[in-house]
């Protein structure tokens, strides 16, 4: 009955009243701040969309870029490099982050000091800024011991070092995430551990693992800086000849190139590249979304 009281006395004290109008003045700041972020980027993008429209059309998918042609110039280079680079990241880095999130939450031991320094390495990782990985690109994978050379690959090398912090922590989570009464359903029938996590855990895990990968996509798709350190030209007349022959460009290397000339043309291309930039973002995302949905349906 004392407690009962005690709870009673607190709820209508003016103490607690006052902790409740603090925090719908906390709540209605957070709002504040994202609609004020929702309208700084729409307004981003309606500007884009505007300035872009009059080159929004077939020339700037088929077209080469060129300094000459300015009426009918496009990104065909640039579009064909982005999917290069990105499918690079991707049989890169997905591999690699999967792998190293099942390994550090099914089997490492956590009570080993190398496994938590390398935990440690994994978190602070994912906050260093991208263009110091593009130097460590141009040191050991451009030149250095790999000596790929100014490739695309060694562009989705690069980018795949800048995200796959952020894939293994997104792994591991939704690893972490499957119930553990699944895995010990699983070996109670006679499953061994192997079978148990091909079968069961990451099938239950694949819609945060395709979530994560796709957010670490979408910052790798964006990345100007480490690409111009380790080869994206800013100006290619011509495809690529391959992953590991060739010159290169991206989308986000040649929207630069177009915004930092004089001429109102090459602006007026450079904003119709952010739709398109945009567009291909999107599609991965519709993407990355019917997969995870389909995988939540069969499960």
């Amino acid at each position: 009955m004392a407690a009962a009281r005690r709870v009673t006395e607190l709820g209508l004290d003016g103490r607690q009243r006052g902790g409740k109008w603090k925090g719908s003045v906390f709540k209605a700041l957070l709002i504040l701040c994202i609609v004020i972020a929702f309208v700084t980027l729409l307004a981003v993008i309606v500007q884009a969309f505007v300035r872009g429209l009059p080159r929004l059309d077939s020339n700037l998918i088929t077209q080469m870029p060129s300094t000459l042609d300015r009426e009918t110039s496009g990104m065909q280079s640039a579009i064909f490099g982005t999917v290069y680079v990105m499918v690079g990241v991707v049989v890169t880095v997905v591999p690699i982050g999967v792998s190293a999130a099942i390994y550090l939450e099914e089997f490492a031991d956590h009570t080993k000091g190398w496994v938590r320094f390398i935990e440690l390495n994994i978190q602070n990782l994912a906050a260093v800024p991208s263009i110091v990985f593009g130097i460590l690109g141009l040191a050991f994978i451009v030149r250095g011991p790999l000596s790929l050379g100014p490739v695309a690959y060694a562009g989705s090398l690069t980018l795949a070092l800048l995200v796959l912090p952020t894939v293994i922590l997104a792994a591991r989570e939704a690893i972490r995430a499957v119930p553990t009464s699944l895995r010990l359903g699983s070996m109670g029938l006679g499953a061994t551990q192997w079978q148990t996590i091909w079968h069961h855990v990451l099938p239950a895990a694949v819609p945060g693992i395709v979530t994560g990968t796709i957010l670490a996509l979408s910052r790798a798709i964006g990345e100007t800086a480490p690409l111009l350190l380790v080869g994206a030209t800013v100006f290619v007349t011509y495809n690529p000849d391959g992953f590991f022959d060739g010159a290169y460009t991206v989308l986000p290397v040649q929207i630069f190139q177009w915004a930092v000339r004089p001429q109102e043309e090459f602006r007026i291309l450079a904003a119709a590249g952010i739709i398109l930039l945009l567009g291909v973002l999107l599609a991965m995302n519709s993407v990355a979304i019917w997969i995870r949905n389909r995988f939540t349906r069969e499960l």
